[in-house]
């Protein structure tokens, strides 16, 4: 069993450099743009994360049966590698980037089963939202998103009776003590696009960490395929992920909203410098914290846990009652889980 264990390691080595190799320039252009792009900067911690988070499954991985499946993993991985010739044929890297996720999938169905996939889902899911989306799709994204805040900043304002005149996502107004009209642009980097893929990111995280796993059976010995989908670990974590894209747009538009009113106030150099940077800082806080009072609220009013034995019977209290047919009596059965 040894030699045959040796033997799998060193085809599963083999088959990894191989990829690694052939994705070499990809992941290469990929970290670089990491690096270099704020929006995805959160894409350097990555890597660590998942390995992170692999480690602590470690037990739970080692523990599952090995079930590969020769033929979806082989698939996958052609399917993956059409998509890398594809996307080098047509310069997309967002395609090279998705093949390379889709390859990696493939290799694990092959040699160990869906069920390692489905342990591994969120390191997945986490690299899926480490690739920057095409530019096409994240313009569309980010310029309703930047109309958004500049109408949430002229509402703000007017309410606080200060006089101001929006034209898209310019912002004009006239600072306090001042005779001169005074432009503020709500640009690309305010839409709230990087705290949004950040935001969601983290939420993916604080949801996988904060996982009720004593309501959950993972390894679902019933037999139910379907019963994830009714667990409360389920929905929790599909609440918090959600959550993440109105509380980063609530809370981006709060900071345009603010620096507008300081502008009025202060000047429009408060837009710029220091207080751009500090109060950047302060609105993925107060994210943050709005994304915990989320997990806390679902937890404080989560359904009570009724869990089953295979028969059916109910277990989890300390005592049962059953009223015996056609007496009336009511015996008391004494257990435990």
């Amino acid at each position: 069993m040894s030699v045959t264990a040796n033997n799998h390691l060193w085809r599963v080595l083999a088959v990894s450099f191989a990829i690694f190799f052939a994705y070499a320039t990809v992941l290469i252009k990929l970290g670089n743009h990491w690096w270099t792009d704020e929006n995805y900067s959160h894409g350097l911690l990555i890597p660590l994360i998942i390995g992170y988070i692999l480690w602590s499954q470690r037990e739970r991985l080692t523990k599952q049966p090995l079930q590969p499946s020769y033929f979806w993993g082989t698939a996958l991985v052609v399917c993956g590698l059409l998509g890398l010739w594809a996307g080098t044929a047509g310069a997309e890297l967002y395609i090279q980037r998705i093949s390379f996720v889709v390859v990696l999938a493939g290799t694990v169905i092959y040699f160990w089963g869906f069920r390692f996939i489905r342990i591994a889902a969120v390191s997945f899911g986490l690299l899926l939202l480490a690739i920057p989306i095409p530019a096409i799709i994240f313009n569309k994204i980010a310029f309703p998103l930047q109309i958004f805040a500049s109408k949430c900043a002229v509402w703000s304002m007017r309410a606080l009776d200060i006089p101001v005149l929006r034209q898209g996502n310019i912002i004009e107004l006239v600072p306090l003590g001042g005779g001169e009209i005074k432009k503020l642009e709500v640009v690309e980097a305010c839409s709230g696009i990087r705290s949004l893929m950040t935001l969601a990111t983290l939420a993916v995280v604080f949801a996988f960490f904060t996982h009720p796993r004593d309501t959950d059976d993972p390894d679902n010995p019933t037999g139910d395929r379907l019963r994830w989908l009714k667990s409360y670990g389920f929905w929790r974590s599909t609440v918090l992920v959600l959550s993440a894209v109105p509380i980063a747009i609530i809370t981006n538009a709060g900071r345009v909203s603010g620096t507008g009113v300081l502008a009025h106030y202060y000047g429009t150099q408060v837009a710029d410098g220091f207080f751009h940077t500090f109060s950047g800082w302060v609105i993925y806080i107060v994210a943050f914290v709005m994304l915990f009072a989320v997990g806390w609220l679902l937890d404080r009013f989560k359904p009570a846990a009724r869990r089953t034995t295979p028969e059916g019977s109910l277990s989890g209290t300390a005592a049962t009652s059953a009223v015996v047919a056609g007496t009336g009596d009511v015996v008391t059965a004494e257990g435990t889980d």
